[in-house]
């Protein structure tokens, strides 16, 4: 039965990754904590990144400061998102194009125009 349980528990962990694969907004980030010193360079404040940090040499970062307190630290340019269509493709086996027909819709009002009140109306 143990046999069973490590399929059953791999076979959600495949499933899960396929899933975030393609909604990846909802993957857990990773988030790993580091302690550094504050030191002197200069005329300035520095701390020292360790090594293993996606981090690169020269890279342009924005400090967000509040109060005097250290907040945040980010890349001003965000890496694009890639999308790995590898991890989706063939999953949506069942689709078929729309019809032409189905394409058509009915002329109706505009939200904003039912909810206007009638003295608005009048204007």
């Amino acid at each position: 039965m143990a046999e069973g349980r490590s399929s059953s528990g791999e076979w959600k962990s495949n499933e899960l990754e396929r899933v975030y694969g393609s909604i990846p907004w909802l993957k857990p980030i990773e988030t790993q904590r580091y302690r550094a010193k504050v030191f002197k360079s200069g005329n300035s404040l520095a701390v020292r990144i360790p090594a293993g940090t996606k981090l690169v040499a020269g890279m342009e970062m924005d400090l967000t400061v509040e109060d005097g307190q250290f907040l945040s630290l980010g890349p001003v340019e965000q890496p694009k998102r890639k999308f790995n269509v590898a991890k989706v493709a063939g999953s949506a086996m069942n689709l078929e194009p729309i019809k032409d027909e189905d394409r058509l819709f009915e002329e109706r009002p505009l939200v904003r125009d039912t909810l206007r009140k009638p003295a608005d109306a009048e204007r």
